[in-house]
């Protein structure tokens, strides 16, 4: 492969990504990675008025839309699914990276795995697993009938290893994976072989879904959880948004064309440390 070939892989001038939660830390650099290599960028959101600002901090000569959509409403989805054909065409690949975690899915001193309510749990399970699968189920059949298309899922690293306390979370997440799994022989078997499923899993990055968590509010240094993170990394440190880019892009693009089916970790070496 030429330097020129290399090149071309990372462009991706004409193509279409659909991103959910692209609102969020994470997904919104990935939204702005894309664009920057020329993609056209569709984000589906709940809330426009927080779209729109991540649309105006998008670069590139792609075109750019929010689309309305709510990843655990399928008529809303179709809905969204058609508006981003109408618009861009077509669709070339989709980032599901909708998800998060919630007070009651998680164990604390006045919560134990016995009283987590169910209605704590199945938030976080339809929020992380439907939210992905109802999504692909959608916006991919049109990339099922052209034969080709990219889908990359957002993992984490409590789907390695379990965190504490984090019980529906993690669950939710290790179901990702093999979801991930799953989809990626089901869709290259039954339709395509140009059809490529992957995800990435990241490490402890600092977002505003889990800044009180890391980071001590009044003095700005670690919390005792944050601490025992950074003690587990090699590295030593939360990773940045941009540094989830390399992988990211590279699974998007033609660069990984004989790779599906796997889970990459972005996580300063978090899940390769046994601690002793």
């Amino acid at each position: 492969m030429t330097p020129e070939d290399l090149i071309k892989h990372y462009d991706f001038s004409g193509r279409t990504f659909v991103l959910t939660g692209g609102t969020g830390v994470l997904c919104s650099e990935m939204a702005r990675s894309l664009a920057a290599c020329g993609a056209n960028i569709a984000l589906l959101a709940r809330n426009r008025e927080k779209g729109e600002a991540v649309l105006g901090t998008l670069p590139g000569a792609g075109r750019k839309a929010v689309i309305d959509g709510d990843v655990l409403d399928r008529e809303a989805l179709l809905k969204a699914a058609r508006s981003v054909i109408g618009e861009f065409g077509r669709i070339d690949g989709l980032i599901n990276g909708a998800g998060g975690n919630h007070p009651g899915a998680t164990t604390r001193p006045d919560q134990g795995f016995f009283d987590l309510p169910e209605d704590g749990l199945r938030y976080v399970f339809d929020l992380n697993l439907l939210g992905t699968i109802l999504p692909t189920q959608v916006f991919a059949m049109s990339m099922a009938e052209a034969g080709e298309g990219v889908i990359l899922n957002v993992s984490s690293m409590s789907a390695f290893l379990p965190l504490t306390r984090v019980v529906g979370y993690s669950a939710a997440k290790a179901a990702i994976d093999n979801f991930t799994k799953w989809l990626a022989v089901h869709l290259a078997r039954e339709y395509s072989p140009r059809l490529r499923v992957n995800a990435i899993a990241p490490g402890f990055f600092v977002t505003e879904q889990n800044r009180n968590l890391l980071i001590d509010a009044e003095t700005g240094g670690l919390t005792a959880r944050g601490e025992s993170i950074i003690a587990h990394t090699p590295m030593g440190r939360f990773g940045e948004p941009s540094e989830l880019l390399g992988a990211a892009l590279w699974l998007l693009s033609p660069a990984s064309g004989f790779v599906t089916g796997v889970v990459v970790p972005i996580d300063g070496g978090f899940s390769a440390f046994s601690g002793v």
